[in-house]
């Protein structure tokens, strides 16, 4: 008879950071993204010695601003937080356009940082006191959602449940911790005990009152052109169906703001990118998760040096606005935008919401019934303008399909063609999101959103953490990068071979800071001053940037830069050869700037 196997027994926590490492092994954090600090050195060691380098696994990042990216992008793919460290004073600094822009996405990722010693008889010289803030977490309050510094090791468990909880009670977003030296480096002198995680749970979301669905409900009935507005529902799995069956149900286009995966692209009722040609119509905008309603319903201009928005909504339509956004309005940034107009704001969880509605409206069936042949009637007025929209872009592409450099349109079809066999995953896109009227993505999370920000240096280290949360899942994760954005954190290449992590990246090689050229064009126009100029100080050529041999020196394969459309397809399809292999793989392309608008041209 065989013994039984024998069961390691877990170590005892002997100094502070075993502490800390005790509660981020409770909520199963997989990873923790860190560049090496020596205020956290505490903490380093135990995640290795005492934690094992399992659950959470360090993901060594060579700067702080990749690590905290490559957690919110992990965010954005699993739906929960890992972790990032970063070093005191200077690491935080490093961090904080990360930082904010997680903020900006309502995205949950826990920052752990260290400094001191907060004794200042226990500093050396020079080193400890640029490192060491009064208050470390003022740098960032004003953009995470809480911050704290425990002031011993007894107070490390509840300091991290709440961090935790509020991360992800939505909207959710990042938060800070800070571990003074001596906190970490404590020598225990008996168990710092807490309770299981599952105690402290985060709220149930939040859901709208009986009076929000009966006056939704009545507007939805006794509208005759409804259209949906959708930018954050897609962070949920249960928004995202509800809101396809509420569009079906009652025949309602839908436009995507693009902030996560709203809408499947080939969907008859989807119209994203048509709002000048429908929102005129519109008796009703339903609303949902959507920061900048301003930007949804109207269309930008600028004549003379005057910046405007025109309007694309009749004063006469009802607008329902439902969300939680409101809830993070802080005095510091302006990221809440403009004020939102509506004639009944509901707060709530769309993802509870939106499932609640749909039943409700389902149980109308005498409405329903009386509104059969007007629902069928724009159902079918809505499917031939997306056929109008699908024709439109499909005779643009063939038009451009040979021009050098590659035009955009055909970039996106051979990416879209090489992937079709495949369950890919879109972790990172252009600004302008055109790239997703290309490829004809229908799953929850398929797309994952652009960030929301504005900072550049995101796409490639989001990318890592989306591909890093998937890995071994089988699907195809693509980050399509932009190339003045991956100058920033190209080093995170790095990481990507280190760690073999799975991503197929395509570099959108203009060559230029092109939406800064724009604005200059726009400048030389309004003053009368030589328009050839727009390029002095924003082109990235002379030297061009060769970004597949910067790859190879980082041990990733790479191909091109990509010049000759007719290699396109095949470049593309080698490297998705490797990625499949388990590896990451870049294509470098030289494409196309972004065609002007015909207001800008007539403005020219």
């Amino acid at each position: 008879m065989s013994k039984p196997a024998r069961v390691a027994e877990k170590p005892r926590a002997e100094y502070g950071s075993d502490v800390v490492v005790d509660v981020i092994k409770a909520f199963e954090i997989e990873y923790i993204a860190i560049n090496p600090g020596a205020t956290f050195r505490g903490l380093h060691d135990s995640l290795v010695n005492y934690g094992g380098n399992h659950m959470p696994e360090i993901i060594l990042c060579p700067h702080e601003e990749i690590t905290v990216a490559l957690a919110q992008g992990y965010a954005r793919a699993k739906g929960k937080p890992m972790a990032a460290a970063v070093h005191n004073i200077v690491g935080l600094q490093h961090a904080a356009m990360a930082i904010y822009n997680a903020w900006c996405d309502r995205l949950p990722v826990i920052v752990l940082g260290g400094t001191g010693p907060m004794d200042t008889a226990q500093r050396r010289p020079w080193i400890d006191w640029v490192h060491t803030a009064l208050v470390q977490g003022n740098l960032v309050r004003d953009f995470v959602k809480w911050d704290d510094q425990p002031g011993s090791v007894e107070a490390v468990p509840d300091s991290f449940i709440r961090a935790y909880r509020l991360a992800t009670t939505d909207p959710m977003g990042p938060v800070y911790i800070c571990y003074d030296g001596e906190v970490q480096e404590k020598k225990l002198s008996g168990e710092i005990s807490f309770p299981p995680p599952d105690r402290y749970p985060a709220p149930l979301p939040m859901q709208a009152p009986e009076e929000g669905f009966d006056k939704t409900i009545r507007l939805l009935l006794e509208a005759k052109t409804p259209v949906i507005i959708a930018d954050w529902v897609g962070r949920r799995e249960a928004g995202f169906n509800a809101l396809l069956e509420l569009a079906e149900l009652l025949a309602i286009p839908v436009f995507d703001q693009l902030g996560r995966f709203n809408f499947p692209v080939d969907h008859p009722l989807n119209l994203t990118g048509m709002q000048e040609k429908v929102l005129g119509q519109a008796d009703l905008v339903v609303v949902l998760d959507v920061p900048d309603l301003e930007g949804s319903v109207s269309k930008r201009a600028q004549e003379k040096g005057q910046r405007r928005a025109i309007p694309l909504l009749s004063s006469k339509a009802k607008i329902v606005n439902v969300g939680l956004d409101d809830l993070l309005v802080r005095a510091w940034s302006h990221d809440f935008n403009k004020l939102r107009e509506a004639d009944l704001a509901i707060l709530a969880d769309t993802s509870v919401f939106l499932p609640e509605l749909v039943r409700r409206l389902r149980s109308e069936k005498e409405a329903l019934k009386k509104k059969a042949s007007e629902i069928e009637k724009r159902r079918g007025e809505w499917a031939k303008l997306h056929s109008e929209r699908v024709e439109a872009q499909d005779k643009q592409t063939k038009a451009k399909w040979d021009e050098k450099p590659i035009a955009t349109s055909r970039f996106y079809t051979e990416l879209a063609e090489a992937l079709k066999n495949e369950d890919w995953v879109l972790t990172n896109g252009t600004s302008s999101g055109k790239e997703n009227l290309f490829l004809p993505a229908s799953k929850f999370n398929q797309i994952l959103g652009k960030y929301k920000g504005g900072g550049l240096g995101y796409g490639l280290p989001a990318s890592l953490g989306a591909a890093l949360a998937l890995k071994g899942s089988g699907k195809i994760c693509v980050d399509l990068q932009p190339d003045g954005d991956f100058l920033f954190t190209i080093s995170g290449l790095w990481t990507a071979a280190h760690y073999k992590i799975p991503l197929l990246i395509v570099v959108c090689s203009n060559r230029s800071y092109y939406n800064d050229e724009e604005h200059q064009e726009r400048m030389a126009v309004l003053r009368g001053r030589p328009v050839e100029n727009k390029t002095i100080g924003i082109r990235i050529d002379d030297p061009a940037v060769d970004f597949a041999t910067n790859a190879r020196s980082y041990g990733v394969w790479s191909t091109g830069p990509v010049t000759e459309p007719k290699d396109l397809g095949k470049a593309l399809r080698d490297a998705l050869k490797v990625v499949k292999e388990g590896k990451p793989a870049l294509v470098d392309v030289v494409c196309q700037f972004r065609l002007l608008t015909d207001r800008m041209k007539r403005q020219r």
